[in-house]
């Protein structure tokens, strides 16, 4: 009987494990500046930084489902607070949960909009094409 439980829940957890990310070519983030109410969206590729105001951002990689492009991407990324060399973030932030693992700054609110399959935008919908 045991043995039996024991391959039942590994017949049913394989679909879950089975689930593939694909690393896109980059991904699209949003940074509020909550004292001036700046909104920021930023397209970095991996390994690119940007900054904005006194923030220092780096997307190191943007993966999502491999089955759901527009699925629930998630990227990891390092934050500096000005010329800081410790980070104030270093993480992944899921898109479509950006408060499970978030910045917590009191100026500052980023997160995942989400990943790019590359980085050549399409011009007839604005969307990044394939």
């Amino acid at each position: 009987m045991r043995l039996f439980a024991v391959l039942a829940c590994l017949t049913f957890a394989a679909p879950l494990a089975a689930q593939q990310v694909v690393t896109g070519a980059g991904g699209e983030i949003r940074v509020l500046d909550r004292l001036t109410g700046d909104i920021t969206d930023l397209t970095l590729a991996n390994g690119q930084t940007e900054n904005v105001g006194a923030l220092s951002i780096t997307l190191g990689e943007c993966r999502y489902p491999a089955e759901n492009v527009a699925g629930d991407g998630f990227a990891r990324l390092i934050i500096h607070f000005r010329d800081s060399v410790t980070p104030i973030f270093s993480g992944w932030m899921l898109a479509s949960s950006p408060a499970l693992n978030a910045l917590d700054h009191s100026r500052y609110d980023v997160w995942v909009l989400r990943c790019m399959t590359s980085m050549v935008e399409d011009t007839s919908d604005g969307n990044v094409a394939d």
